[in-house]
């Protein structure tokens, strides 16, 4: 994979949208697993951005992978990469779950409502809920460690600067 998009490092590009799409994706399939009107409304959508972020892992870690091999390695980043490599069992999670959640929408609609057993639906809310929160914490994890990462060598201070 390349490093770079027009001089700018790929990595953070895509991160940057990894990070958008995976806690919305997460929100709005808590959001379908607890809320019959939203689900409704919503539609395919949660299972759509669940689908969009579990493709995005593989790319963010298939940039940081290839930006690590041009930067100095470090105990922090050891961490951030450990971390990272976990967030794809839980995006696999994100997806079946939400993927189905919307099946079982479908069948309990109309006619079909008898054909599917509520407490079926409760347990595949309740893990879509846990991968849900799962991937949510672990996408804060990994950010927080490669912020960490990134900036712990710069030496920034917020304090107004020394008098010369």
């Amino acid at each position: 994979m390349p490093n770079d998009f027009f001089g700018l490092p790929l990595h953070p590009l895509i991160v940057h949208a990894t990070v958008v799409i995976i806690p919305l994706a997460a929100f709005t399939v808590v959001l379908s697993a607890f809320w019959a009107r939203f689900r409704a409304w919503a539609g395919p959508v949660p299972m759509g951005l669940s689908l969009v972020g579990l493709i995005l892992v593989p790319l963010s870690t298939s940039t940081g992978e290839t930006l690590e091999r041009h930067v100095a390695a470090s105990a922090l980043l050891e961490e951030h990469t450990r971390l990272a490599d976990g967030l794809l069992p839980w995006m696999i999670g994100l997806f079946v779950f939400s993927a189905i959640g919307y099946l079982l929408h479908l069948l309990t609609r109309g006619h079909n409502a008898r054909s599917v057993k509520r407490p079926l639906v409760m347990v595949v809310a309740a893990l879509a809920v846990l991968a849900a929160v799962g991937t949510s914490v672990q996408v804060a994890r990994i950010g927080h460690s490669g912020a960490k990462a990134a900036w712990d060598d710069t030496n920034m201070s917020t304090s107004s600067p020394k008098p010369q």
